[in-house]
């Protein structure tokens, strides 16, 4: 079983209580529709900082920022994007990127 990183790209946050509620709601349904093969759903991210190859530090993200991540585990790739475009986050107006990681240690 191959193991998925997806990375959130933008999107917001509720803005009402009520807002919120629906939200976590369907992030509840997303996390029991995909069969266990969710192993951490991850959280959304904060401030970021960019470290370059010379040292130097930006803060801020790039041209289409971080905003959250969750990984898991599919047979492929073809079944790691089916699963992740049931996210939540896609309502939200976030784009999600699915990368497959690899074991090397």
């Amino acid at each position: 079983m191959a193991k998925f990183l997806l990375v959130y790209h933008g999107g917001g946050m509720p803005e009402s209580q009520e807002e919120q509620a629906k939200v976590m709601a369907a992030w509840g349904g997303w996390f029991q529709s995909t069969g266990g093969a969710l192993k951490d759903p991850g959280n959304p991210i904060g401030q970021t900082s960019t470290i370059a190859p010379d040292g130097s530090v930006s803060h801020g993200g790039g041209a289409n920022p971080t905003s959250g991540y969750s990984l898991l585990e599919a047979e492929s790739m073809d079944a790691a994007v089916a699963i992740a475009k049931g996210c939540p986050v896609l309502q939200g107006g976030a784009s999600i990127e699915v990368a497959e990681t690899f074991d090397v240690m």
